[in-house]
């Protein structure tokens, strides 16, 4: 654990940029936003891992994770440095801020997820990097925690989360400076192209699997952006006081169930416990439609317990199905991060119209549906 210390906080870092997700409702209200608008915040946040995830994953195949990674944790820091020297003065300031921290966590990404193998045991990677996902929900959860003790306690903005921020990632990259890892290559193995890394799409497996990952993290973060948008509108919760707490709970199960999944996956094997989290989250989501408060909160939670798991299940499953093509896969199955561009702003559509914040919920259920199928294909491929 000692050598994986860095990659840890690398995870945690990789968390921040979850806060796309809660800042939808706070700068909907600081900018005077439409559903459809402030949703372009996690459009912001999230275009760069269709843009970079590939690049990344082939330079990474030449420079080693090492460099990457650290290249990741400058570029996220200089974009939380943005709001501390231009201010908060316009929207378009704010998205650059998020751009840069988007294409910061994608960098991470990359680097973080197959370099978590170089540092685990054998046959422990899904477990780690379950563990590693418990980290990086804590970096998430401080997203909508920070702001509203911020506000409750000192009555500061919710904008402190910023120097916050780059102070941690700070403290991470002289962390990530001590790592060692030893890139492994075979002497036949040449490096990735563009070529052979879009040639991985062309095997349906890949394919479903890459697939699956896009519609997760996009179903992932229209939950987070839409709980607090949601609990204002049928309940009438102040957002900036209390509703992120709705969001709060939601990543407090992520938490709580990516460490719980490690613990389970000691001894349960990931491609069934994959379908057992994808129905968790169907039951959860499900209840986010009944009319009540208090099954609205139970709801969140466990919503986020069968979340937590479902990333690092589809990217170990699949990596170590193809271990051979580790740094392709990894740019591949980063890039469809870009979900969580795309989704958002599908689930703000619906939303605005039917002008109900309940009615963009059927979005992230709708992915979720798929996911289930995915992980029946893997169940059935594992009996196979």
């Amino acid at each position: 654990m000692k050598r994986a210390f860095p990659v840890f906080l690398a995870f945690l870092a990789m968390g921040f940029a979850d806060a796309a997700g809660p800042f939808v409702s706070l700068a909907r209200e600081q900018f005077q936003l439409s559903y459809f608008a402030a949703q372009w915040i996690t459009f912001s946040g999230f275009i760069m891992f269709g843009l970079l995830s590939i690049p990344m994953g082939l330079a990474q195949d030449r420079t080693g994770k090492k460099t990457i990674l650290l290249a990741g944790l400058a570029i996220m820091l200089a974009g939380l440095l943005i709001p501390a020297i231009a201010g908060f003065t316009t929207f378009p300031v704010f998205l650059l801020a998020v751009l840069l921290l988007g294409a910061g966590a994608t960098t991470l990404q990359v680097a973080g997820n197959p370099i978590m193998r170089d540092v685990s045991p054998p046959g422990l990677y899904s477990r780690n990097l379950s563990l590693a996902q418990f980290v990086k929900a804590i970096g998430s959860l401080s997203g909508p925690l920070l702001p509203v003790l911020a506000a409750r306690w000192y009555g500061a903005s919710w904008q402190v989360v910023f120097p916050i921020y780059s102070a941690a990632v700070a403290v991470t990259i002289l962390a990530a400076l001590t790592l060692r890892v030893e890139e492994k290559r075979s002497p036949d193995q040449r490096p990735a192209t563009l070529a052979t890394c879009l040639a991985l799409l062309k095997n349906g497996y890949v394919a479903i699997m890459v697939l699956a990952i896009f519609l997760y993290v996009g179903a992932e973060v229209s939950v987070s952006a839409g709980i607090p948008l949601y609990l204002k509108e049928r309940f009438g919760i102040d957002i900036s006081r209390t509703g992120l707490l709705g969001t709060g709970l939601f990543f407090l199960a992520l938490t709580i169930g990516r460490f719980s999944g490690g613990v389970i996956l000691n001894w349960m094997q990931p491609r069934p416990f994959f379908l057992v989290t994808c129905l968790v989250s169907i039951f959860g989501l499900l209840g986010i439609f009944v009319p009540s408060p208090t099954v609205s909160a139970v709801s969140f939670f466990v919503t986020g317990l069968g979340f937590a798991n479902i990333f690092p299940l589809v990217f170990s499953i699949t990596v170590d199905a193809m271990p051979e093509h580790t740094n392709a896969l990894s740019g591949l199955m980063v890039t469809a991060i870009v979900g969580a561009a795309f989704v958002p702003p599908l689930m703000g559509f619906v939303s605005d119209l039917f002008s109900s914040a309940q009615a963009g919920f059927f979005v992230p259920l709708a992915c979720v549906v798929y996911i289930t199928a995915a992980a029946l294909r893997n169940l059935r491929c594992a009996r196979a």
